[in-house]
């Protein structure tokens, strides 16, 4: 049976949409079409890049060994030059985790926020958000309500408000390109008014409990609901990972 997780704060802003049946159709849809891969290699890459001094040909190589699958490979390989590019010359005073948030949307949805890392140079913290979607990144209003909710979490946390906030968007410009980066600050991004980003994430939240309804009735009509016969392998990710 698809299964409808709670979205994570960058997914809630890409599948936002202006009403809450449209909202619905999408999560719907995403659900019975979840991903089989995410992006946490990527994630490791950098952080071996960053704290442990790791050599790019190493990195390069570890991935092409890790990682079976042939399309998902090609498409890791395709990101790593420009986090290279990013990053080079980067020589960080301390590289951290941080510790998930959650962002309150309405009707008792907690969105978790899971920024990948921050890190300390030139007296200044840098955090950086990694959107690796090839096609249709956030872009516009979704872009606005992404960076107007981490806004929001980030004027919570006294060592975080100041942050320097990048968005490293790593899409292709049409699908038969190759990808590319480009860096946005979020300064530059228009916010949302408190009450234009209340409307919006009230009909998010519809759609969202609009779309638990209806998985959860397919799943209720099906002729043979037996468990176990739907099961996805557990270390499958879900909808949102």
């Amino acid at each position: 049976m698809a299964r409808l997780k709670v979205p994570s704060l960058q997914h809630l802003a890409r599948n936002w949409r202006d009403d809450p049946i449209r909202v619905k159709r999408v999560l719907v849809q995403l659900a019975q079409n979840s991903p089989t891969f995410n992006y946490n290699p990527l994630f490791g890459a950098v952080r071996d890049m960053l704290v442990f001094a790791q050599p790019y040909d190493e990195i390069i190589e570890g991935m092409r060994r890790a990682i079976q699958r042939a399309d998902v490979r090609e498409n890791f390989l395709g990101v790593l030059p420009l986090i290279k590019d990013y990053f080079q010359g980067v020589t960080p005073t301390f590289v951290q985790s941080v510790e998930r948030r959650y962002y309150p949307v309405g009707r008792s949805l907690m969105v978790p926020f899971d920024p990948p890392l921050i890190y300390g140079m030139d007296g200044g913290i840098h955090f950086p958000w990694f959107s690796f979607w090839r096609t249709n990144p956030i872009a516009r209003l979704r872009l606005s309500l992404f960076v107007s909710m981490v806004d929001d979490v980030l004027s919570q946390d006294p060592d975080l408000e100041d942050a320097k906030f990048e968005i490293l968007d790593f899409s292709a410009a049409e699908p038969n390109k190759s990808r590319e980066l480009t860096v946005i600050n979020a300064k530059d991004v228009p916010r949302v008014s408190n009450e234009e980003k209340a409307e919006m994430l009230s009909v998010f939240a519809e759609g969202f409990f609009l779309a638990q309804a209806e998985l959860a009735e397919i799943k209720a009509q099906r002729p043979d609901n037996r468990p176990g016969n739907d099961r996805r392998d557990d270390d499958q990710p879900g909808l949102f990972d």
